[in-house]
């Protein structure tokens, strides 16, 4: 009764369900849990024995409801253990950095959400930069928030969010510039991944202007696919999300604030992730225009990169 209850807390509930399923996929954070897990339960053990060697008690009820406790979870344990085990991505031997680049709180979910949980499931290392709150889009605080929330829950090392001005990106662009510029000497990433050219808001454009300006002298540099993006956008390098395209719909859902805007809908992500799929041969994609790709200097493997459209 217990194991049935304590499974259907974990797949009714969306936020325990969100999070547990994000954990099967960080296979460091299932370490720590599992390791805290049965360090407590060894604690909880050993207290009993205690309590009934030195204590000369019978088995009482604390002693069995220790036993209960730690069967029951030992249960769960060896359970999300051997889903862990299923789900999880093989870590690469090489890790890479990537940055990556938005102007709103949502645009990396959006654009990138499943490139990035598979590349940190990869082990690689993944920086992010957000240039505005959104505070014409909604509560400034809220998407403030929102944006943390959603770059933790994709697994991101880190993120910056700045608060330059929402929909006049363009009237900052130095300091774009000074932003982007800093964190490539700091993190000195192997790939960036920002907005395209094709892409008909202002801030995005001012982004991947800035961007290119900032990384002249980088090698790999990729344009993604927003919801604003133009008929021209014409992708050529393909990332397979098969298995995270439902984390990136749980990254977006996050962002509560911008609920009621239709390109939020899982029905709209899962819909452009499988029309980049048919082209990518593949089930689920997001997609991508190279403003410049060194095939051996990034993290893409070339069978993952893709290839002419068909």
């Amino acid at each position: 009764m217990l194991l049935c209850a304590g499974a259907l807390l974990v797949f009714l509930w969306p936020n325990v369900s969100r999070r547990m399923r994000r954990l099967l996929k960080r296979s460091d954070r299932m370490r720590r849990i599992l390791s805290g897990s049965f360090a407590s339960l060894f604690a909880l053990n050993a207290l009993a024995v205690v309590w009934q060697v030195v204590g000369h008690h019978e088995l009482d009820g604390f002693t069995q409801a220790a036993s209960v406790v730690t069967v029951f979870a030992l249960v769960v344990l060896l359970m999300f253990a051997l889903l862990a085990r299923l789900h999880l991505e093989r870590p690469v031997d090489v890790p890479h950095k990537v940055l990556v680049v938005g102007a709103h709180p949502d645009d990396l979910e959006l654009a990138c959400g499943g490139t990035i949980a598979r590349l940190v499931d990869g082990g690689h290392f993944v920086h992010g930069i957000v240039m505005t709150h959104g505070t014409n889009g909604g509560d400034r605080e809220v998407r403030l928030q929102e944006a943390l929330d959603g770059a933790a829950f994709l697994g991101m090392h880190n993120v910056e969010v700045h608060d330059l001005p929402d929909t006049r990106l363009e009237t900052v662009n130095s300091e774009m510039i000074a932003i982007v510029e800093k964190a490539i000497r700091e993190v000195e990433p192997n790939l960036i991944l920002t907005h395209s050219a094709h892409d008909q808001h202002q801030d995005h454009q001012a982004v991947h202007l800035a961007v290119l300006r900032a990384g002249r002298h980088h090698s790999n540099i990729l344009g993604f696919e927003s919801p604003s993006s133009t008929r021209e956008f014409n992708p050529s390098i393909f990332i397979d999300i098969s298995e995270y395209v439902d984390i990136k719909i749980e990254a977006i859902q996050l962002h509560r604030n911008q609920s009621g805007k239709p390109y939020m809908t899982p029905e709209r992500t899962k819909g452009i992730a499988s029309f980049r799929g048919g082209q990518a041969k593949c089930v689920y994609a997001e997609a991508y225009e190279p403003v410049r790709y060194l095939i051996d200097s990034g993290p893409i493997e070339v069978p993952t990169a893709g290839g002419p459209q068909r």
